[in-house]
Protein backbone atom coordinates (compact mmCIF):
# COMPACT_ATOMS: atom_id res chain seq x y z
CA UNK A 1 0.00 0.00 0.00
CA UNK A 2 1.67 3.95 -0.52
CA UNK A 3 2.84 5.15 2.04
CA UNK A 4 0.54 8.63 3.49
CA UNK A 5 3.61 10.80 2.10
CA UNK A 6 3.95 9.34 -1.49
CA UNK A 7 -0.20 9.72 -1.36
CA UNK A 8 0.85 13.39 -1.07
CA UNK A 9 3.62 13.23 -3.32
CA UNK A 10 1.77 12.76 -6.13
CA UNK A 11 -1.50 14.51 -5.26
CA UNK A 12 0.65 18.04 -4.93
CA UNK A 13 2.78 17.05 -8.43
CA UNK A 14 -0.67 16.57 -9.86
CA UNK A 15 -1.95 19.43 -8.99
CA UNK A 16 1.53 22.37 -9.57
CA UNK A 17 2.68 20.84 -12.27
CA UNK A 18 5.66 20.20 -10.63
CA UNK A 19 8.79 18.17 -11.04
CA UNK A 20 8.35 14.35 -12.95
CA UNK A 21 6.88 11.76 -10.30
CA UNK A 22 10.36 9.87 -10.82
CA UNK A 23 11.86 12.35 -9.33
CA UNK A 24 9.41 12.60 -6.16
CA UNK A 25 9.27 8.85 -6.29
CA UNK A 26 13.74 8.64 -5.88
CA UNK A 27 13.60 9.00 -1.92
CA UNK A 28 11.09 5.85 -1.15
CA UNK A 29 12.19 3.82 -4.40
CA UNK A 30 16.13 4.10 -2.97
CA UNK A 31 17.42 0.64 -1.59
CA UNK A 32 18.38 0.56 2.47
CA UNK A 33 21.53 0.19 3.35
CA UNK A 34 21.45 -3.63 3.99
CA UNK A 35 19.60 -3.71 0.68
CA UNK A 36 23.00 -2.45 -0.72
CA UNK A 37 25.39 -4.27 1.26
CA UNK A 38 23.31 -7.56 0.09
CA UNK A 39 23.72 -7.03 -3.73
CA UNK A 40 27.52 -5.73 -3.31
CA UNK A 41 28.21 -8.88 -1.25
CA UNK A 42 30.12 -7.16 1.05
CA UNK A 43 30.29 -6.02 4.40
CA UNK A 44 33.13 -3.18 5.32
CA UNK A 45 33.94 -3.27 9.28
CA UNK A 46 36.93 -1.50 10.93
CA UNK A 47 38.56 -3.07 13.58
CA UNK A 48 41.78 -2.82 15.51
CA UNK A 49 44.29 -6.14 16.12
CA UNK A 50 43.99 -7.09 20.05
CA UNK A 51 43.22 -10.37 21.80
CA UNK A 52 39.98 -9.07 22.30
CA UNK A 53 38.70 -8.38 19.25
CA UNK A 54 40.80 -9.33 15.97
CA UNK A 55 44.02 -11.52 15.79
CA UNK A 56 45.49 -14.07 13.05
CA UNK A 57 45.19 -17.45 14.77
CA UNK A 58 46.29 -20.79 13.73
CA UNK A 59 43.83 -21.52 11.20
CA UNK A 60 42.85 -17.89 10.39
CA UNK A 61 42.01 -14.58 12.21
CA UNK A 62 40.18 -14.72 15.30
CA UNK A 63 38.56 -13.05 18.49
CA UNK A 64 35.48 -12.50 19.67
CA UNK A 65 34.47 -9.58 17.55
CA UNK A 66 35.77 -11.41 14.11
CA UNK A 67 33.93 -14.15 15.31
CA UNK A 68 30.83 -12.20 16.16
CA UNK A 69 31.03 -10.26 12.83
CA UNK A 70 31.50 -13.15 10.70
CA UNK A 71 28.32 -14.67 12.36
CA UNK A 72 26.81 -11.66 11.21
CA UNK A 73 27.99 -11.73 7.43
CA UNK A 74 27.20 -15.57 6.83
CA UNK A 75 23.16 -14.11 8.30
CA UNK A 76 23.62 -11.60 5.79
CA UNK A 77 24.95 -13.80 2.70
CA UNK A 78 28.02 -11.42 2.06
CA UNK A 79 31.66 -11.44 2.30
CA UNK A 80 33.95 -9.36 4.71
CA UNK A 81 36.67 -7.05 4.22
CA UNK A 82 37.74 -5.56 7.36
CA UNK A 83 39.72 -2.75 7.98
CA UNK A 84 42.55 -1.44 10.09
CA UNK A 85 42.91 2.32 10.80
CA UNK A 86 45.84 3.83 12.00
CA UNK A 87 44.66 4.41 15.69
CA UNK A 88 41.46 3.85 17.90
CA UNK A 89 40.46 7.87 17.30
CA UNK A 90 40.71 7.40 12.97
CA UNK A 91 38.51 4.02 13.22
CA UNK A 92 35.73 6.26 15.25
CA UNK A 93 35.97 9.19 12.56
CA UNK A 94 35.92 6.58 9.85
CA UNK A 95 32.98 5.03 11.40
CA UNK A 96 31.18 8.59 11.35
CA UNK A 97 31.64 9.67 8.31
CA UNK A 98 30.47 6.53 6.29
CA UNK A 99 33.82 5.33 5.35
CA UNK A 100 32.59 1.79 6.63
CA UNK A 101 29.62 0.61 7.11
CA UNK A 102 30.28 -0.50 10.46
CA UNK A 103 32.98 -0.59 13.59
CA UNK A 104 33.48 -3.71 15.74
CA UNK A 105 36.24 -2.73 17.74
CA UNK A 106 35.45 -3.55 21.53
CA UNK A 107 33.67 -0.14 21.24
CA UNK A 108 32.24 1.66 24.87
CA UNK A 109 29.16 3.09 24.61
CA UNK A 110 29.63 6.86 25.72
CA UNK A 111 27.14 9.88 25.54
CA UNK A 112 29.82 11.74 23.87
CA UNK A 113 30.18 8.89 21.17
CA UNK A 114 26.43 8.25 20.70
CA UNK A 115 25.63 12.39 19.27
CA UNK A 116 27.62 10.97 16.28
CA UNK A 117 27.26 7.58 16.47
CA UNK A 118 24.58 4.84 16.34
CA UNK A 119 24.89 1.73 18.28
CA UNK A 120 24.22 -1.88 18.21
CA UNK A 121 23.00 -3.63 21.53
CA UNK A 122 25.74 -4.32 23.92
CA UNK A 123 27.46 -7.98 23.97
CA UNK A 124 29.56 -7.41 26.60
CA UNK A 125 30.21 -5.79 29.84
CA UNK A 126 33.41 -4.29 30.80
CA UNK A 127 34.81 -1.97 33.69
CA UNK A 128 37.62 1.11 33.17
CA UNK A 129 40.87 -0.02 35.11
CA UNK A 130 43.87 2.06 36.21
CA UNK A 131 46.62 -0.33 35.63
CA UNK A 132 49.80 0.01 37.62
CA UNK A 133 53.18 -2.24 37.66
CA UNK A 134 53.53 -5.36 40.06
CA UNK A 135 56.51 -4.04 42.78
CA UNK A 136 55.92 -0.28 42.24
CA UNK A 137 53.50 1.58 44.77
CA UNK A 138 49.80 1.08 44.17
CA UNK A 139 47.89 3.96 44.59
CA UNK A 140 43.90 3.85 46.04
CA UNK A 141 42.45 6.83 44.14
CA UNK A 142 43.45 9.69 41.45
CA UNK A 143 44.52 12.22 44.11
CA UNK A 144 47.59 9.80 44.85
CA UNK A 145 48.97 10.22 41.18
CA UNK A 146 51.18 13.35 40.47
CA UNK A 147 50.29 15.14 36.88
CA UNK A 148 50.73 13.19 33.62
CA UNK A 149 52.14 9.78 35.42
CA UNK A 150 49.04 8.77 33.48
CA UNK A 151 48.70 8.12 29.32
CA UNK A 152 45.73 7.10 27.24
CA UNK A 153 44.88 6.94 23.74
CA UNK A 154 43.64 9.50 22.41
CA UNK A 155 39.71 10.32 21.44
CA UNK A 156 39.39 6.88 23.93
CA UNK A 157 36.46 6.05 26.29
CA UNK A 158 39.24 6.49 28.99
CA UNK A 159 39.74 10.14 28.20
CA UNK A 160 36.17 10.96 28.54
CA UNK A 161 36.48 9.24 32.04
CA UNK A 162 39.24 11.22 33.32
CA UNK A 163 37.80 14.32 32.14
CA UNK A 164 34.61 13.38 34.80
CA UNK A 165 37.28 12.92 37.56
CA UNK A 166 38.61 15.61 36.82
CA UNK A 167 36.13 17.81 38.37
CA UNK A 168 36.62 15.41 41.66
CA UNK A 169 40.11 15.64 41.55
CA UNK A 170 41.08 19.60 39.69
CA UNK A 171 45.02 18.12 39.86
CA UNK A 172 44.49 15.80 37.74
CA UNK A 173 46.42 15.51 34.26
CA UNK A 174 47.17 13.40 31.34
CA UNK A 175 48.43 12.69 28.40
CA UNK A 176 46.95 11.60 25.49
CA UNK A 177 48.54 9.71 23.11
CA UNK A 178 47.84 9.22 19.45
CA UNK A 179 49.24 6.51 16.98
CA UNK A 180 49.48 4.03 20.05
CA UNK A 181 46.85 1.45 21.13
CA UNK A 182 45.71 0.13 24.39
CA UNK A 183 48.15 -2.47 24.87
CA UNK A 184 50.89 -0.37 23.49
CA UNK A 185 50.67 1.86 26.75
CA UNK A 186 50.48 -1.80 28.90
CA UNK A 187 53.70 -2.49 27.14
CA UNK A 188 55.05 0.65 28.51
CA UNK A 189 54.03 -0.04 31.93
CA UNK A 190 55.32 -3.62 32.18
CA UNK A 191 58.71 -2.05 30.77
CA UNK A 192 59.16 0.12 33.21
CA UNK A 193 58.46 3.28 30.87
CA UNK A 194 55.11 4.63 32.28
CA UNK A 195 54.01 4.42 35.58
CA UNK A 196 49.99 4.57 34.75
CA UNK A 197 47.44 3.82 32.14
CA UNK A 198 43.65 2.79 32.12
CA UNK A 199 42.40 -0.17 30.45
CA UNK A 200 39.52 -2.01 30.00
CA UNK A 201 39.29 -5.29 31.66
CA UNK A 202 38.69 -7.69 29.19
CA UNK A 203 41.98 -5.94 27.57
CA UNK A 204 43.52 -6.11 30.61
CA UNK A 205 42.92 -9.83 31.26
CA UNK A 206 44.00 -10.62 27.96
CA UNK A 207 47.64 -8.20 28.42
CA UNK A 208 47.85 -9.87 31.90
CA UNK A 209 48.49 -12.78 30.28
CA UNK A 210 51.18 -11.25 27.80
CA UNK A 211 52.96 -8.93 30.28
CA UNK A 212 52.92 -10.59 33.88
CA UNK A 213 53.62 -7.46 35.87
CA UNK A 214 50.31 -5.69 35.33
CA UNK A 215 47.94 -5.50 37.86
CA UNK A 216 45.33 -3.58 38.38
CA UNK A 217 45.32 -0.90 41.35
CA UNK A 218 41.54 0.11 40.75
CA UNK A 219 38.59 0.88 38.72
CA UNK A 220 37.56 3.80 37.45
CA UNK A 221 34.16 3.24 36.27
CA UNK A 222 30.57 0.75 36.74
CA UNK A 223 30.51 -1.65 33.88
CA UNK A 224 30.04 -0.45 30.92
CA UNK A 225 28.67 -1.61 27.51
CA UNK A 226 30.48 -3.11 24.59
CA UNK A 227 28.60 -2.20 20.92
CA UNK A 228 29.19 -2.39 17.46
CA UNK A 229 29.21 0.93 16.10
CA UNK A 230 27.63 2.64 12.74
CA UNK A 231 27.47 6.16 11.11
CA UNK A 232 24.60 8.22 12.29
CA UNK A 233 23.54 9.50 9.47
CA UNK A 234 21.12 7.44 6.63
CA UNK A 235 19.07 5.07 7.21
CA UNK A 236 19.01 2.37 10.53
CA UNK A 237 18.39 -0.84 8.34
CA UNK A 238 22.04 -2.29 9.07
CA UNK A 239 22.04 -0.92 12.87
CA UNK A 240 18.45 -3.32 12.90
CA UNK A 241 19.74 -6.57 11.14
CA UNK A 242 22.40 -6.04 13.85
CA UNK A 243 20.64 -5.63 16.69
CA UNK A 244 18.35 -9.06 15.46
CA UNK A 245 21.66 -11.08 15.03
CA UNK A 246 22.66 -10.24 18.70
CA UNK A 247 19.17 -11.07 20.17
CA UNK A 248 19.21 -14.41 18.06
CA UNK A 249 23.10 -15.78 19.29
CA UNK A 250 22.03 -14.36 23.38
CA UNK A 251 19.21 -16.50 22.66
CA UNK A 252 20.32 -19.82 21.90
CA UNK A 253 23.56 -19.70 23.72
CA UNK A 254 25.89 -18.62 21.09
CA UNK A 255 27.32 -15.48 22.31
CA UNK A 256 28.06 -17.19 26.07
CA UNK A 257 29.81 -20.23 24.17
CA UNK A 258 31.72 -17.40 22.71
CA UNK A 259 32.59 -15.50 25.09
CA UNK A 260 33.64 -18.71 27.00
CA UNK A 261 35.84 -19.42 24.18
CA UNK A 262 38.17 -16.83 24.40
CA UNK A 263 37.59 -15.89 28.47
CA UNK A 264 37.15 -19.05 30.15
CA UNK A 265 40.53 -20.14 30.93
CA UNK A 266 42.88 -16.81 30.74
CA UNK A 267 43.01 -16.05 34.18
CA UNK A 268 44.22 -19.80 35.43
CA UNK A 269 48.07 -18.68 35.04
CA UNK A 270 50.02 -16.74 37.79
CA UNK A 271 52.56 -14.90 38.29
CA UNK A 272 54.96 -17.43 38.38
CA UNK A 273 53.39 -20.19 35.98
CA UNK A 274 53.94 -17.16 32.85
CA UNK A 275 57.42 -16.42 34.19
CA UNK A 276 58.58 -19.66 33.92
CA UNK A 277 57.27 -20.30 30.21
CA UNK A 278 58.21 -17.26 28.98
CA UNK A 279 61.85 -17.95 30.01
CA UNK A 280 61.37 -21.28 28.88
CA UNK A 281 60.48 -20.10 25.56
CA UNK A 282 63.51 -18.44 24.93
CA UNK A 283 66.21 -20.84 26.60
CA UNK A 284 64.48 -24.48 25.89
CA UNK A 285 61.99 -24.25 23.02
CA UNK A 286 64.33 -23.05 20.19
CA UNK A 287 65.79 -26.65 20.39
CA UNK A 288 62.47 -28.31 20.48
CA UNK A 289 61.09 -26.60 18.03
CA UNK A 290 62.53 -28.13 14.75
CA UNK A 291 60.78 -31.52 16.25
CA UNK A 292 57.12 -30.23 16.96
CA UNK A 293 57.41 -28.97 13.20
CA UNK A 294 58.71 -32.12 11.96
CA UNK A 295 55.38 -33.78 13.78
CA UNK A 296 53.01 -31.00 12.25
CA UNK A 297 54.05 -31.99 8.70
CA UNK A 298 53.56 -36.08 9.53
CA UNK A 299 50.48 -35.64 11.60
CA UNK A 300 48.32 -32.43 10.45
CA UNK A 301 48.58 -30.81 14.41
CA UNK A 302 49.94 -27.31 14.39
CA UNK A 303 53.57 -27.62 16.35
CA UNK A 304 52.28 -25.02 18.86
CA UNK A 305 49.49 -27.05 20.07
CA UNK A 306 52.16 -29.82 20.28
CA UNK A 307 54.41 -27.35 21.74
CA UNK A 308 51.66 -26.13 24.56
CA UNK A 309 50.94 -30.12 25.56
CA UNK A 310 54.42 -30.85 26.14
CA UNK A 311 55.03 -28.05 28.15
CA UNK A 312 51.95 -29.18 30.30
CA UNK A 313 53.52 -32.36 30.57
CA UNK A 314 57.24 -31.83 30.97
CA UNK A 315 57.94 -27.93 30.72
CA UNK A 316 60.18 -28.93 27.92
CA UNK A 317 62.27 -31.36 29.65
CA UNK A 318 63.68 -34.52 27.51
CA UNK A 319 64.54 -35.98 30.88
CA UNK A 320 61.50 -35.33 32.69
CA UNK A 321 60.09 -38.74 35.00
CA UNK A 322 57.32 -39.12 37.12
CA UNK A 323 57.05 -41.28 40.07
CA UNK A 324 54.26 -43.20 38.27
CA UNK A 325 56.90 -43.97 35.37
CA UNK A 326 55.93 -41.67 32.29
CA UNK A 327 59.04 -39.98 31.01
CA UNK A 328 60.03 -37.70 28.19
CA UNK A 329 59.25 -34.40 26.68
CA UNK A 330 55.24 -35.72 26.07
CA UNK A 331 55.46 -37.59 29.17
CA UNK A 332 54.05 -41.06 27.33
CA UNK A 333 53.35 -44.38 29.13
CA UNK A 334 55.66 -47.74 28.34
CA UNK A 335 52.49 -49.28 27.28
CA UNK A 336 51.75 -46.13 24.73
CA UNK A 337 55.56 -46.44 23.99
CA UNK A 338 55.50 -49.49 22.73
CA UNK A 339 52.11 -49.48 21.03
CA UNK A 340 53.40 -46.47 19.39
CA UNK A 341 57.21 -48.37 18.29
CA UNK A 342 58.89 -45.59 20.58
CA UNK A 343 62.67 -47.52 21.55
CA UNK A 344 63.53 -44.35 23.36
CA UNK A 345 61.41 -42.66 25.26
CA UNK A 346 63.94 -39.54 26.50
CA UNK A 347 64.21 -39.25 22.39
CA UNK A 348 62.82 -35.83 21.81
CA UNK A 349 62.42 -36.50 18.21
CA UNK A 350 60.79 -39.91 19.07
CA UNK A 351 58.30 -38.33 22.15
CA UNK A 352 57.27 -35.73 20.53
CA UNK A 353 55.77 -37.71 17.32
CA UNK A 354 54.49 -40.49 19.72
CA UNK A 355 52.58 -37.94 21.47
CA UNK A 356 50.94 -36.34 18.08
CA UNK A 357 50.13 -39.92 16.32
CA UNK A 358 48.82 -40.38 20.07
CA UNK A 359 46.51 -37.55 20.12
CA UNK A 360 45.25 -38.55 16.94
CA UNK A 361 44.55 -42.08 18.12
CA UNK A 362 42.47 -40.03 20.69
CA UNK A 363 40.80 -37.97 18.50
CA UNK A 364 39.17 -40.57 16.10
CA UNK A 365 37.46 -42.38 18.86
CA UNK A 366 35.64 -38.14 19.22
CA UNK A 367 32.14 -38.72 17.71
CA UNK A 368 32.78 -36.85 14.37
CA UNK A 369 29.77 -34.92 14.83
CA UNK A 370 31.57 -32.42 17.48
CA UNK A 371 32.16 -29.38 15.88
CA UNK A 372 35.74 -27.02 16.91
CA UNK A 373 36.88 -26.56 18.73
CA UNK A 374 34.87 -28.16 20.92
CA UNK A 375 35.70 -31.49 19.87
CA UNK A 376 40.03 -30.21 20.47
CA UNK A 377 39.19 -29.47 23.89
CA UNK A 378 37.62 -33.01 24.74
CA UNK A 379 40.12 -34.89 22.64
CA UNK A 380 42.61 -32.90 25.07
CA UNK A 381 40.55 -34.33 28.15
CA UNK A 382 41.02 -37.57 26.77
CA UNK A 383 44.47 -37.65 25.99
CA UNK A 384 44.94 -36.96 30.16
CA UNK A 385 42.20 -38.87 31.48
CA UNK A 386 41.36 -41.64 29.05
CA UNK A 387 38.74 -41.94 26.79
CA UNK A 388 36.63 -44.32 29.25
CA UNK A 389 37.09 -41.68 32.15
CA UNK A 390 35.81 -39.39 29.37
CA UNK A 391 32.82 -41.26 27.94
CA UNK A 392 31.73 -41.25 32.03
CA UNK A 393 31.60 -37.45 32.20
CA UNK A 394 30.21 -37.14 28.62
CA UNK A 395 27.06 -39.42 30.23
CA UNK A 396 27.16 -37.72 33.77
CA UNK A 397 27.14 -34.12 31.78
CA UNK A 398 23.80 -35.42 29.60
CA UNK A 399 22.13 -36.91 32.82
CA UNK A 400 22.41 -33.66 34.29
CA UNK A 401 20.54 -32.01 31.23
CA UNK A 402 24.17 -30.53 29.82
CA UNK A 403 25.48 -30.91 26.14
CA UNK A 404 28.26 -33.81 26.44
CA UNK A 405 29.30 -32.58 23.02
CA UNK A 406 30.10 -29.26 24.24
CA UNK A 407 33.64 -28.90 26.11
CA UNK A 408 31.86 -25.90 28.35
CA UNK A 409 29.40 -28.26 29.60
CA UNK A 410 31.24 -31.37 30.16
CA UNK A 411 34.53 -29.56 32.01
CA UNK A 412 31.76 -29.08 34.88
CA UNK A 413 30.98 -32.44 35.16
CA UNK A 414 34.56 -33.78 35.37
CA UNK A 415 34.80 -33.16 38.25
CA UNK A 416 32.24 -35.43 39.43
CA UNK A 417 34.43 -38.42 38.78
CA UNK A 418 36.52 -37.66 41.58
CA UNK A 419 33.30 -38.12 43.65
CA UNK A 420 32.02 -41.12 46.05
CA UNK A 421 28.43 -40.28 45.64
CA UNK A 422 28.73 -40.57 41.60
CA UNK A 423 31.35 -44.00 41.70
CA UNK A 424 28.28 -46.26 41.21
CA UNK A 425 27.37 -44.65 37.86
CA UNK A 426 30.58 -44.53 36.66
CA UNK A 427 31.51 -47.51 33.98
CA UNK A 428 34.81 -47.24 34.21
CA UNK A 429 35.82 -46.21 37.83
CA UNK A 430 36.98 -42.82 39.69
CA UNK A 431 39.24 -40.27 38.10
CA UNK A 432 40.90 -37.27 38.78
CA UNK A 433 38.51 -34.95 36.82
CA UNK A 434 39.54 -31.81 38.26
CA UNK A 435 43.11 -32.43 37.48
CA UNK A 436 41.92 -32.96 33.46
CA UNK A 437 39.73 -29.80 33.89
CA UNK A 438 42.58 -28.34 34.55
CA UNK A 439 45.23 -30.08 32.01
CA UNK A 440 43.12 -28.94 29.12
CA UNK A 441 42.52 -25.34 30.28
CA UNK A 442 46.36 -24.88 31.29
CA UNK A 443 47.37 -26.07 28.14
CA UNK A 444 44.76 -23.37 25.85
CA UNK A 445 46.41 -20.95 27.89
CA UNK A 446 50.00 -22.24 26.42
CA UNK A 447 48.43 -22.72 23.20
CA UNK A 448 46.77 -19.28 22.85
CA UNK A 449 50.25 -17.24 23.94
CA UNK A 450 52.66 -19.33 21.76
CA UNK A 451 50.58 -18.83 18.50
CA UNK A 452 50.61 -14.76 20.04
CA UNK A 453 54.29 -14.31 20.47
CA UNK A 454 54.50 -16.65 17.04
CA UNK A 455 52.85 -13.65 15.34
CA UNK A 456 54.60 -10.99 17.65
CA UNK A 457 57.56 -12.15 18.73
CA UNK A 458 57.67 -8.00 19.89
CA UNK A 459 55.98 -8.83 22.97
CA UNK A 460 58.21 -11.53 24.11
CA UNK A 461 61.15 -9.06 23.49
CA UNK A 462 58.94 -6.94 26.14
CA UNK A 463 59.22 -9.75 29.06
CA UNK A 464 63.01 -10.10 28.54
CA UNK A 465 63.51 -6.75 29.77
CA UNK A 466 60.98 -6.60 32.64
CA UNK A 467 62.93 -7.83 35.91
CA UNK A 468 64.83 -4.55 35.87
CA UNK A 469 63.47 -0.91 35.09
CA UNK A 470 63.40 2.23 35.92
CA UNK A 471 61.21 4.62 35.24
CA UNK A 472 61.30 7.01 32.45
CA UNK A 473 58.58 8.91 31.08
CA UNK A 474 58.26 8.34 27.19
CA UNK A 475 56.40 10.55 25.02
CA UNK A 476 56.76 12.17 21.25
CA UNK A 477 55.85 15.64 21.33
CA UNK A 478 53.88 15.26 17.68
CA UNK A 479 51.79 12.48 19.01
CA UNK A 480 50.84 13.86 22.52
CA UNK A 481 48.61 16.09 24.27
CA UNK A 482 48.92 16.97 28.17
CA UNK A 483 45.51 17.69 29.38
Amino acid sequence: MPSRRLLMALSLALLLGGPPVALLLRDDLQPSELERIRRQGELIVATREAPTTWYPGPEGPEGLDHDLVQGFASQLGVEIRFVFPGDFAQLLELTRHGAVHMAAAGITITPTRQRSLRFSLPYQEISEQLVYRRGSHRPRSLAEIAPYEIQVVAGSAHEETLRRKQKIYPELRWIARRDVSSYDLMAAVERGELRYTVADSNDLLMAARLYRHLRTAFDLSDKKPLAWAFPRFGDSSLQRAANRYLIRIRNDGTLDRLIEHYYGHVSRLNFVDKRAFQRHIRERLPKLRPHFELAEQQTGIDWRLLAAIAYQESHWDPKAKSPTGVRGVMMLTQDTARQLGITNRLDPKQSILGGARYLRIVEQKIPERIPEPDRLWLTLAGYNIGFGHLEDARILTQIQGGDPDRWSDVRERLPLLNRKTWRKRLKHGSANGIQAVEYVENIRNYYDLLVWYDNHPEDLAVESKAEGFEYKRARDDDKVTEH
